[in-house]
């Protein structure tokens, strides 16, 4: 949901970049999984504060500039139990992770790897015999099958 950015005054407190579309999401929990490379650490949040596109926070346990430092570039998570459900038509990208397209004429383009923000909307990022970079819209994605894991897309094998 964001990444620890840098330490902010000498007290502990954290600067945030939020990686979601709304920043202050992650003003609603009160607590943090913080970490890399599959190594993470809870925490409670004390106090988070809106600043400007980023955050300041301030976390248990880190009360210096040093500790606060030590946790530069770490990710930030939260327990998936703990988000809203997604409402009709919306999707976690992290569901939507290693599910098949195919695109409307059955033909399979592979499996989507990522997805990333290009600005205008996001892409999946589908990789099969080639990479395929999909908008993420309703021109251009049918129906998103979560049970049966699928995506079905209007997009050409060689686009």
């Amino acid at each position: 949901m964001g990444r620890i950015a840098a330490p902010f005054g000498i007290k502990g407190w954290v600067k945030v970049q939020p990686y979601s579309e709304d920043p202050d999401a992650l003003m609603d929990f009160e607590s943090w999984r913080v970490g890399r490379d599959g190594q993470q650490r809870h925490y409670s949040v004390e106090a988070v504060q809106d600043h400007g596109k980023a955050l300041v926070a301030k976390l248990a346990g880190i009360d210096d500039r040093d500790t606060a430092y030590a946790l530069r570039g770490q990710e930030i998570s939260v327990a998936k139990s703990a988000l809203p459900p997604p409402g009709e038509n919306e999707f976690y990208w992290s569901d939507l992770i290693g599910l098949k397209v195919v695109n409307r004429e059955g033909v399979e383009l592979g499996t989507v790897d990522s997805l990333m923000e290009s600005g205008a909307n996001d892409l999946l990022v589908v990789k099969g015999t080639r990479e395929h970079l999909i908008p993420f819209v309703a021109a251009f994605v049918g129906k998103v099958d979560q049970t049966g894991r699928t995506i079905e897309v209007d997009w050409g094998e060689d686009y």
